[in-house]
């Protein structure tokens, strides 16, 4: 079966002179993959491709657009031209490494949000010491969230992690301040005790309050925060590998004793960089929506941004729309908005 990806090759901070070279590579490794290359005919006229062909788009959402600016005046822009591609039904999913707060919003209104979910959260993964990944979110598109919107944020992770691996009961985790019930302010509270009651329901495998080191510890499988908390782990997560590369850099130009030492050490350091390279987990889901949709960071290289399609095109190759939906569908008695009402789809 072909899986077909519309990718915003004009987004982020490097455009074609990146997505270009990810794209090639991807299509090597997946031959069961096609592309949708959107943008600026001129600049992707080079790439040549069987099982790749380029729509044209005539704007780009640059990193420092407004969102008013992507939404409403560059409606011919090449990340608004891609996710149309997921809603006509021409992709399954849609890559960008465009500006997170446009490409949220111009998905939103293009594809809308599903039945029992008021606002999509982006997931993604961060390591962990189990040498896999934790799945965090929100990871920065709401920054204050209801009771609700983290019970909503559970279901959907949940979803996700189910979809792309082989556990259909992943744990869950409220990150907090202690484990305590006792602990954490009024919306911790409550949304402790709603993912309670979605345990005993069977609609989650909630594990309880978790801690921000829990996170890199792999004590669950999903972790549940809002948009500022999230957004600060991920950045604390990318800063890490940075950290050791620059640490390895140094001690290298240092002394002949030091030298040695750092070479003693390269192996289990060149691992542990390895492991928490951000780039290996690049590649965020925006959960909600009704239609796939991944946000590339912004300042990815070649190996980050096609991670970034791996991830989109698994999602897109196991169904996770469908799975989101009947997760959601079961667990809609719970699933109420803000003001205490079932929540409809966004128009």
């Amino acid at each position: 079966m072909t899986t077909t990806l519309a990718v915003d090759c004009m987004g982020g901070d490097h455009g074609p002179r990146v997505t270009l070279p990810a794209c090639r590579q991807f299509l090597e490794t997946h031959p069961e993959a096609q592309l949708l290359l959107v943008g600026a005919p001129a600049a992707l006229e080079s790439f040549q491709h069987p099982r790749a062909r380029v729509v044209p788009a005539s704007e780009v959402v640059t990193m420092d657009d407004a969102v008013e600016v992507a939404l409403r005046k560059k409606k011919d822009s090449s990340m608004r031209v891609a996710i149309q591609q997921v809603k006509s039904g021409d992709a399954q999913a849609a890559v960008s490494a465009g500006n997170t707060g446009a490409l949220m919003a111009v998905a939103r209104y293009l594809l809308k949000t599903l039945d029992g979910i008021d606002r999509p959260a982006i997931a993604s993964h961060l390591p962990n010491a189990k040498g896999g990944a934790t799945t965090v979110l929100d990871l920065g598109a709401n920054v204050d969230c209801t009771e609700q919107h983290l019970l909503q944020f559970a279901v959907m992770g949940s979803a996700l992690v189910a979809a792309l691996s082989d556990n259909n009961s992943p744990s869950v985790g409220l990150l907090n301040i202690g484990e305590e019930v006792i602990k954490g302010n009024e919306v911790i509270k409550k949304a402790g005790e709603l993912l309670r009651s979605a345990a005993n329901t069977g609609d989650l495998n909630f594990y309880g309050n978790v801690e921000g080191n829990d996170i890199f510890k792999g004590t669950t499988e999903i972790v549940v925060c809002d948009g500022f908390v999230g957004n600060v782990a991920l950045k604390t997560s990318e800063g890490l590998a940075s950290m050791i590369g620059g640490f390895l850099k140094e001690e290298f130009s240092r002394n002949a004793v030091t030298k040695l030492a750092a070479i003693v050490a390269l192996p289990v350091l060149s691992a542990f960089k390895k492991r928490v390279d951000y780039r290996r987990y690049n590649g965020a889901a925006l959960l909600g929506l009704r239609g796939l949709v991944f946000k590339s960071h912004g300042s990815a290289d070649e190996l980050a941004f096609e991670q970034a399609l791996n991830r989109a095109y698994d999602a897109a190759r196991n169904n996770l729309l469908d799975r989101v939906q009947a997760r959601i569908a079961h667990a809609r008695p719970l699933l109420v908005g803000a003001e205490g009402e079932p929540v409809e789809a966004t128009t």
